[in-house]
């Protein structure tokens, strides 16, 4: 008994660890198996990208503390909901976040969960700006759907699970492209064909086709401000 008390604790321990650096799902997958990840697959995802509009401009005369204070709640913000929308926190780009919506697993949700989880996003921000006297915070998110390569990179000593692809380089540019066309939200019509509940797309509009970089046809695309 007092071994299976001490493993059972070991196991909680080496979950909380594990918590610190992956999202819940990828949590149980690891807890479930010895190497559940290490093979590469190709599979359909919905993938975010968020990053903050003008962040240069403001961090400018903040001290470095309140810089990483600012982006802690930025992220937090972003990973609370990215965790409550079952998606995967793939990683932190400096002031962006880039996150999952179907890995491990893939679900007939995947694009509706992306959404959700954007627009959520964008209401906790209005409601942080409402909060604090600074400078308000803005955000531009892009999200897209198609075909990806996921599992494992790096080496023995540090791995890091992933995906890389085309529709990650455009799910980028399209986060990029809240900035030209003024709006807070972008997704592409792939992702928009996807959705299952006809509520999401509401708030929508459809924007003239673009030329995003690296892209021979130009890309179809929705935006919303909230």
């Amino acid at each position: 008994v007092r071994k299976l008390v001490y493993d059972s604790a070991a196991s909680e321990r080496a979950r909380g660890n594990l918590a610190r650096f992956f999202s819940p799902n990828i949590v149980a997958e690891l807890s479930t198996h010895d190497e559940p990840l290490r093979a590469g697959r190709r599979q359909d995802i919905a993938i975010m990208f968020s990053d903050i509009v003008g962040f240069t401009e403001l961090a400018e005369g903040r001290s470095p503390d309140d810089v990483l204070t600012l982006l802690r709640e930025v992220h937090g913000i972003a990973a609370r909901q990215v965790f409550a929308h079952n998606g995967t926190l793939d990683k932190y780009l400096g002031d962006g976040v880039m996150a999952t919506f179907g890995t491990p697993r893939v679900g007939d949700d995947d694009a509706d969960r992306a959404l959700a989880c954007a627009k959520d996003i964008l209401r906790d921000i209005a409601q942080f700006n409402a909060r604090q006297s600074g400078p308000p915070v803005r955000l531009g998110i892009g999200l897209h759907y198609g075909d990806v390569v996921l599992g494992d990179i790096g080496s023995d000593e540090r791995l890091e699970y992933t995906v890389i692809g085309d529709t990650v380089n455009v799910a980028s540019r399209l986060e990029r492209l809240t900035r030209e066309v003024g709006e807070d939200l972008v997704i592409s019509d792939a992702l928009h064909q996807r959705l299952r509940d006809p509520a999401l797309a509401e708030g929508l509009t459809k924007g003239e086709p673009r030329q995003l970089r690296g892209r021979e046809e130009p890309v179809a695309f929705w935006t919303q401000t909230i």
